[in-house]
């Protein structure tokens, strides 16, 4: 009835406001001039579950018709039904995303992100039917590889890794899988799964090239080029399995990892990581890409999730957080988003990063390590931006390509984006899943006009403010 008196009496304001402004000039006496609307381009205000579970159903629809689980003869097109039937011509067949890449293991650990934070089965499905694929065709391609001969490029991913693009993110995704949509599967299935986790895991452990002090690190675009994107690539799957196995060594090298990362590319000034760091340079140039930040900030949030909060180094990796939470709030563009170089308001706002955010601050927040009050408004403004940025086929606009390193701001400003840029996918289901959790375990409301964040459902320490002025508590 309240609310319902409120409608009637807001509606009547602003019909006086109406024939107030068509007959007289509008001033601070004769009109209430914190009733106008805001124009704000993306949205604003506090989402519902509903409505940020919809957003998801819609990418998770689009990318289940996009990546068909299916084997076929690259010849004939038939679909290769049984396992002892793959042969040299067989590949998985193409849709618009492959499912042995990098950017689809971050979808695989966004997909079952989403499955932990609905309970929809659908979720889960999308993981298992893959994952399942994955494992169960691995050993027959395998025999074939061994004999020296020709398999597709997405297939060998999965059986010979070359770098950790090819290793990170898939195995990072399976290991989460085993606790979750395998966990009642039969040992046979399960034992598969574990194989290619193994053969992933001794790519990043034993052959991936490094520094001599051990830090992940490549040969290209000059020698001993260290990518802030291999934070992400190698260092998750590495915490997680200290948890898979309860082998501590995995955990120590994680964190050292982090940190010797952060020795190289972390610019303090700025609370951002620069992109690219080459070791034979006396001078390092610092281009904060957003994708890169994210794919570091994300590693953080993940290795967190699993270091035992007695490790010597957990503490120095949470302040490392916190003051990249700090950088990167405080680069918020208005309307939700980051720009694709943080610092450079002349470059274009950029999705993928966006929802990287998006779900590392909601999840910093959830798990205790910062304060609702401060960044909740930071989350809730960034999912307006990744929602902003799903269109009605469930494609994610607004996203960045495949990006390599330069050290000159035209390189990152001028790099295409397109909806088959396979990196927005995951983070947005990433990002709506924990602005799920974070709807749960928090109470945003709208005071003021403004977003705040309460730990209460009804604050007692100060009152709500209606639209027309009137309090409420």
């Amino acid at each position: 009835m309240f609310m319902k008196r409120f409608a009637i009496s807001f509606s009547f304001v602003l019909c006086n406001l109406s024939l107030v402004f068509a007959q007289q000039p509008i001033n601070d006496n004769n009109t209430p001039l914190h009733l106008m609307k805001p124009e704000y381009k993306v949205g604003y205000g506090v989402s519902t579950a509903a409505g940020v579970k919809q957003t998801m159903d819609r990418v998770l629809k689009y990318i289940d018709a996009e990546t068909p689980a299916v084997l076929v003869n690259k010849r004939t097109g038939k679909e290769v039904v049984r396992m002892k039937d793959i042969d040299a011509d067989t590949q998985l067949k193409q849709g618009g995303f492959r499912l042995t890449s990098y950017e689809w293991g971050v979808t695989y650990s966004g997909v079952l992100a989403a499955y932990e934070a609905t309970g929809d089965e659908a979720y889960k499905d999308y993981v298992y039917k893959r994952h399942r694929l994955l494992a169960e065709m691995a050993p027959y391609f395998k025999d074939i590889y061994e004999k020296n001969k020709h398999i597709d490029g997405n297939v060998r991913r999965v059986i010979d890794p070359h770098a950790l693009d090819d290793a990170g993110a898939v195995c990072c995704s399976m290991i989460k899988a085993m606790g979750s949509v395998f966990k009642d599967a039969d040992k046979g299935l399960r034992q598969l799964v574990d194989e290619r986790i193994s053969n992933y895991v001794d790519y990043i452990m034993n052959k991936e090239y490094r520094l001599a002090d051990g830090t992940f690190a490549r040969l290209r675009p000059q020698y001993n080029t260290v990518w802030l994107d291999d934070m992400f690539m190698g260092v998750p799957t590495v915490a997680y399995m200290g948890k898979y196995t309860g082998d501590a060594k995995y955990f120590d090298e994680a964190a050292r990892q982090v940190l010797q990362f952060a020795e190289r590319m972390w610019v303090p000034e700025k609370n951002l990581f620069r992109h690219g760091w080459v070791e034979i340079m006396e001078e390092h140039p610092a281009f904060h890409w957003g994708r890169a930040n994210g794919w570091a900030i994300l590693t953080m949030c993940e290795v967190l999730d699993v270091l035992p909060e007695s490790h010597p180094k957990r503490a120095e990796i949470l302040k490392l957080l916190r003051s990249h939470l700090k950088g990167l709030a405080a680069l918020q563009h208005h309307d939700g988003y980051w720009h694709q170089l943080l610092d450079r308001n002349d470059t274009y706002l950029e999705a993928s990063a966006t929802a990287i955010y998006a779900y590392c601050f909601a999840h910093a927040i959830n798990k205790g390590w910062v304060d609702a009050k401060v960044y909740g408004p930071v989350v809730q403004l960034a999912w307006h931006a990744v929602e902003a940025s799903v269109n009605a086929k469930g494609q994610v606009e607004n996203v960045c390509v495949g990006t390599g390193m330069g050290f000159d701001p035209s390189f990152y400003a001028y790099r295409p984006v397109h909806v088959m840029a396979a990196h927005g996918y995951g983070p947005v289901l990433w990002a709506g899943a924990e602005m799920l959790n974070l709807l749960k375990s928090q109470h945003p409301k709208m005071n003021d006009s403004a977003v705040w964040f309460y730990e209460n459902e009804v604050p007692t320490d100060q009152p709500i403010f209606n639209y027309d002025g009137k309090i409420r508590f």
